[in-house]
């Protein structure tokens, strides 16, 4: 995750004057539609019969409010520039607290991501949300004793992460290789420029 922050930090400083500011939460949704682009799917669902592949990824993002959860949806996640996703989940989330979301807010979703880290969970699994045929589950980052690329001791900053995914679409070794890119696109994330 150090890399993560290190960019956010980087971006933030400069968004700074247009008043955005992109959260973790922002960059992990990114995260993972990039990885989903590589695992079709993994954002498709079953309607009963057969499997249906998604054309857009749209990816739910879990928000807590007053009588429950709702799931926000960030549509085109793949496509968006990580600013303009953290003013449209900025305004989403604020709507979705105040009880006035919209229809498109809540609607198109393919993938979900559930973020219990603001409440300094370590790691949960997460429920699908049909008809989505995954979701992603996130833990806190805390940062910890690491062994170094040099094999030095240092600390680190980790996150945990699973997937909870629907095996009438896709199976565990797909659902595997999707944790792995994930996890490529967080330890590398320029990924999430390109």
């Amino acid at each position: 995750m150090g890399p993560v922050l290190d960019l956010r930090k980087d971006l933030n400083k400069r968004l700074e004057s247009r008043e955005i500011k992109i959260s973790v939460n922002d960059m992990i949704v990114k995260a993972a539609a990039v990885a989903l682009k590589d695992f079709p799917n993994i954002n498709s669902a079953f309607n009963g019969e057969s499997i249906v592949r998604r054309g857009h990824i749209n990816v739910g993002i879990a928000v807590a409010v007053e009588n429950g959860l709702i799931n926000v949806v960030s549509h085109d996640a793949d496509k968006a520039t990580l600013s303009d996703m953290a003013v449209r989940h900025r305004e989403m989330v604020q709507r979705a607290r105040e009880g006035k979301v919209k229809p498109e807010d809540v609607e198109g979703e393919t993938f979900a991501v559930s973020n219990l880290g603001p409440y300094d969970v370590e790691r949960f699994i997460a429920i699908i949300n049909p008809p989505s045929a995954a979701i992603l589950a996130i833990g806190s980052a805390s940062q910890v004793p690491i062994v170094t690329l040099q094999g030095e001791l240092g600390i680190g900053w980790r996150m945990s992460a699973t997937i909870s995914a629907d095996h009438r679409v896709t199976d565990g070794a797909e659902a595997a290789q999707f944790m792995q890119r994930f996890k490529q696109i967080l330890e590398d994330p320029i990924q999430l420029m390109v």
